[in-house]
Order: structure tokens, then C-alpha cells, then sequence
């Protein structure tokens, strides 16, 4: 695997350190290996040391998010600009949270639901703040039919680009290298709980159920080429299938960086700068939504590639 070049002076053994607090070069963005990745990784130190956990660094986040949320309702650009800072600031938070848990081996289900919907409380805030400032600025309240409409389009967007990137970890990396999961486990788990015992805890897990049967049903090839290396492998792949897999699914991963943080961010600051907040809810519906339209229709054509593959054994090892 390519070799992570990070900026600033780190010694051999550190930068051994940052990189295996890292997923996987393929799924990182170079805005975060640059940036982000060396803030967060320097955050889980400090948190690491102190006795921090990762589900309080992205409970932290949250309040630094929506706060930045809050201040892009005002029109005074300096108090935009503490919002900007405050949003950076809480995306290094949320580069840290995975990056300490993967440091302390302290990860859990909960933490990574927590993490996934951390990003949503920023970005509601956000879209509600703008709504707010343009009508404010004479805009009727028909501004929240883009504005929800938006929204709802950031969901399916980062849903769907983590659960890629967790599928493209599962395939390279194993099931010990990901954190993919699937409706069926779940719900056998929801099952073993009762509502009047266990009440937070399945409502959590429920509604983390229904999000993931959404991520399943926008990607049926991919669910029935799982199922075939399931059955077939046991989470035990052949080296040249995963090999195959990696090169032709990787150029996919820059499609899942696009549509989330980084992408939007840079536009949003840019519509703030010149004072036209309202084009980051056409931005978002209009150019991201395509994006993850053709990033899905790629990634059933790279399933469908591998299940006709597999139908052949193609990559079983007596045909190596």
C-alpha cells in the first residue's frame, strides 16, 4: 500500500503512530491527510493521556458544530468567519474521535452510530441558520423547501458515502478492519432486547436499523455480491479477490470524499464570503445529488463485474 506522505515535521515512529490511527489511504480524502488527520491525530494524543473517551470528543463536537450552525445566521462576515473557524474545528474533533478509539482499541457500535449523527446536528443547525438569515434578508418562507429539501439530500449523501467507504474497508481490510453491518443482524439483535429493560438502547439501535436498511436498499447488487462472498468465503477472501477488488472499486472512493465534509464546506464558506447563502441549497441538491446518483449507479456496475466473477470462480484458488 502507498506510502501516506504527511505535512510537518513528524519523526519515523510518530508518523508510524499517525498512520495506523488511520483507516486506509484508499478511503481518506488529502484535505484530511493534510489537515484534519494531523489536528485530530494530535487531539486523541492529548485525549489519550488525559483519560478523554472518543464518545465524549464527539459529544464535544456536537456543541462546536451547531454553534458554528448558529452563527452563520448572522449577516456580520467576522462572526461568519468564527463560525467557519468553530466548524473546522469541530470536523478536527470529529477526524480525532475515530482516530482515538482506533488508538485505545475503544470502539463500540454506539460510538460509531454517535459519530454518524453528529455530522446531521451540524448541518441542521446550518440549514436551519441559513433559512432564517434569508428570510431576514426578504426571502418569503418558501425558502424552506430548499432548505429541507437540501437537507434530506445531505442524509442520502453521507449515508450512502460511508456505507461505500465501509464496504470498500470490509473488502480490503476484512470484517476486522471495518465497521460494516447489515439489517438482518441487527434486527436479530433488537429482538434480544426488550422496550421495558433495555429501552435506550433499542430505540438507538432501532432507529440505527432503519438507517441502515435505507444504506441496503439504495445498493441491491452490492447487497447480493455480499452475500455471495459470504457464502462462499466466510469473511475469509482469496488475496486475488480482494486485490481485484481494491483496483477497480478505489477510484470510487474520491466520489464518496465529494459529496461529503470537505466539498460542501469549501462551497458553503464561498457563498457566505460573497453573501449568498441560498445557492449552497441549490449547490447541494443540484450538483452534489448527481454525484451521488452516478456514484451509486458505479458501484452496482463494480458489484454486478464481481458477482458474475464469482458465479465463474473466477478467483478460487484452484484457478489461480
Amino acid at each position: 500500500m502507498k506510502k501516506i506522505k504527511m505535512i510537518g515535521i513528524m519523526s519515523k515512529s510518530e508518523h508510524t503512530l499517525f498512520e495506523q490511527s488511520l483507516k486506509s489511504n484508499d478511503t481518506e480524502e488529502r484535505i484530511d491527510i493534510w489537515f484534519y488527520r494531523p489536528i485530530g491525530y494530535r487531539i486523541a494524543k492529548f485525549c489519550a493521556r488525559i483519560g478523554v473517551t472518543p464518545n465524549a470528543v464527539t459529544i464535544t463536537s456536537i456543541f462546536f458544530g451547531v454553534g458554528a450552525g448558529i452563527l452563520f445566521y448572522y449577516g456580520d462576515l467576522w462572526i461568519n468567519i468564527i463560525g467557519m473557524l468553530l466548524l473546522v474545528f469541530a470536523n478536527s474533533l470529529d477526524s480525532a474521535d475515530g482516530q482515538l478509539a482506533r488508538m485505545t482499541d475503544n470502539k463500540s457500535r454506539f460510538g460509531r452510530i454517535l459519530d454518524g449523527f453528529a455530522g446531521d446536528f451540524w448541518f441542521a443547525a446550518i440549514h436551519i441558520a441559513l433559512c432564517l438569515r434569508c428570510m431576514n434578508e426578504g426571502w418569503s418562507a418558501w425558502i424552506w423547501v430548499p432548505g429541507v429539501l437540501a437537507g434530506v439530500s445531505h442524509v442520502f449523501q453521507s449515508a450512502m458515502a460511508d456505507y461505500y467507504r465501509n464496504v470498500h474497508l470490509y473488502f480490503i481490510k476484512g470484517k476486522a478492519g471495518s465497521e460494516l453491518d447489515n439489517s438482518k443482524e441487527l434486527q436479530a439483535e433488537l429482538d434480544k432486547m426488550s422496550w421495558k429493560k433495555d429501552f435506550f438502547q433499542k430505540f438507538v439501535l432501532n432507529g440505527y436499523k432503519n438507517y441502515t436498511t435505507m444504506q441496503e436498499n439504495f445498493s441491491p447488487k452490492l447487497q447480493q455480491l455480499l452475500q455471495m462472498v459470504k457464502r462462499k468465503y466466510a469473511d475469509q477472501m482469496p488475496a486475488s479477490f480482494v486485490n481485484a477488488f481494491r483496483i477497480r472499486n478505489r477510484p470510487l472512493m474520491k466520489y464518496t470524499n465529494i459529496v461529503q465534509f470537505n466539498t460542501r464546506v469549501l462551497f458553503l464558506f464561498l457563498w457566505i464570503f460573497i453573501d449568498q447563502v441560498w445557492l449552497y441549497f441549490f449547490f447541494d441538491m443540484f450538483i452534489l445529488n448527481p454525484i451521488l446518483i452516478y456514484m451509486c449507479k458505479r458501484q452496482e456496475q463494480v458489484s454486478a463485474h464481481f458477482i458474475d466473477q464469482l458465479a465463474t470462480n473466477q478467483y478460487d484458488e484452484k484457478h489461480i
